[in-house]
């Protein structure tokens, strides 16, 4: 009987170690999983990590922490058939030019945490090292490929039902069966909408469907607690855009808790774009995607407009919540799981790397060479980066970089003018 396959996941922020976490629980029990929490300026807290394991099946005696300078000899004493760089693209560059350093190479898998619509080229760019890349819909592996051909980047993409958006005890888009919940439950984003008056705007709304039934709770169910760290740069929270409205009404709270744990009290969720509406899909609380901004790429709301889930803010206070529409299911997040092919693949991967016919990845070509992966190791790690080359990038980067932004908005100043030639 051969051994069981080993994958050692590396995350830091909140969504990647939920991500990861769900991901190496839904695992079969060939695998020994395990998670590394890697100390970056935006690791989950002890609190964050709770809230992230409650959703996932992997043990808390999996889980440890650790910081760059033992990420190393940890792998190498793990010796994993495989790694899961769980992390925003910028860190995933960094990790996968360490981990493929190991001999011999682990397989290495990377993916995206939740609504990868639109695809992009720098989310394939980051990750150009790995050996897999996971989505979580037909569509995005779909469009993924397609960019993926058409930028001359060659990778391999792999379906997975998004881990902690498993259906419930009601089918996939149907109402859960006791539907006993009351709260409007609104998940937040940190980069949509990302103007501060569109977030008092989106405030202002949570107070009027607050005061429109003051027996029903509405619930602003934040990713972090004050002073906890996000995927995301959050600024403009909505506890902070809150204060400024005055005296709340006392059925408008927030709340720390678990997504997972939130929707069992949810009579409906509303959102701009967060994952979070396909976690509620799921098991079958109904969404209001709100449509105050429009619809558009960089609201990250296209694949919510085409599963009829748009909602205004008259919808919201008065609690108008949808279902999506039947046909919009399969391809995109609600797919039969016997589609899901990731761990065939990564099994196919793993047994050709201990044939020794795993073949290397090169990472992304780019100009200067081990100052400048110094250079990237040192933003991505802040002060937890000590080492002595990541000090000297960044006395000789940031001039450098602020040299590079001062001539960009200088032509970019220039371009705006007016012509006053002929």
């Amino acid at each position: 009987m051969s051994p069981a396959r080993r994958i050692v996941a590396i995350a830091d922020t909140d969504s990647y170690v939920k991500w990861a976490a769900a991901l190496l629980g839904g695992l079969d029990e060939g695998w020994d999983a395990s998670l590394l929490l890697l100390g970056t300026p935006l690791v989950v807290s002890d609190g964050q990590l709770a809230a992230a394991l409650a959703g996932s099946t992997l043990p808390h005696a999996r889980v440890s922490r650790l910081d760059w300078h033992e990420l190393g000899p940890r792998l190498a004493a793990l010796r994993a058939d495989a790694v899961l760089l769980a992390g925003r693209g910028p860190l995933v560059r960094i990790l996968a030019r360490e981990v493929a350093a190991l001999s011999p190479r682990p397989v290495l898998v990377t993916g995206l945490p939740g609504i990868s619509i639109p695809a992009t080229r720098k989310a394939i760019a980051y990750r150009t090292q790995c050996d897999l890349f996971v989505l979580h819909s037909r569509r995005e592996c779909r469009e993924f490929a397609a960019l993926s051909a058409e930028r001359g980047m060659p990778q391999r993409f792999a379906l997975a039902t998004l881990p902690f958006a498993r259906p419930g005890a009601a089918p996939p888009g149907a109402a859960r069966p006791a539907a006993h919940g009351t709260d409007l439950v609104f998940a937040p984003q940190a980069k949509v909408p990302a103007a501060r008056a569109d977030r008092l705007r989106i405030a202002r709304l949570l107070v009027r469907a607050a005061d429109a039934d003051a027996a029903r709770r509405v619930v602003v169910k934040l990713r972090a607690a004050s002073g906890e760290q996000q995927t995301h740069a959050e600024r403009d929270s909505y506890p902070d855009l809150l204060a400024t409205l005055g005296p709340l009404p006392p059925n408008l709270v927030t709340s720390t808790t678990s997504m997972g744990s939130a929707l069992r009290d949810a009579q409906g969720l509303v959102t701009v774009s967060s994952t979070a509406a396909i976690e509620a899909v799921a098991v079958g609380v109904p969404v209001i995607a709100l449509d105050t901004f429009g619809v558009a790429p960089e609201l990250i709301n296209e694949v919510l407009a085409d599963a009829g889930l748009l909602g205004g803010e008259d919808d919201v206070v008065a609690r108008r919540f949808r279902l999506p529409e039947r046909a919009w299911l399969d391809d995109n997040y609600f797919h039969p799981a016997a589609a899901d092919d990731w761990t065939d693949r990564l099994v196919e991967l793993v047994d050709a790397r201990r044939r020794g016919e795993l073949a290397p990845r090169a990472p992304l070509a780019h100009r200067g060479g081990a100052l400048r992966d110094a250079w990237e190791r040192k933003i991505v790690l802040g002060s937890r980066d000590r080492t002595i080359a990541g000090n000297l990038a960044l006395v000789v980067g940031m001039p450098l970089r602020f040299a590079v932004r001062a001539r960009q908005r200088l032509r970019r100043a220039l371009a705006a003018e007016p012509s006053t030639s002929g």
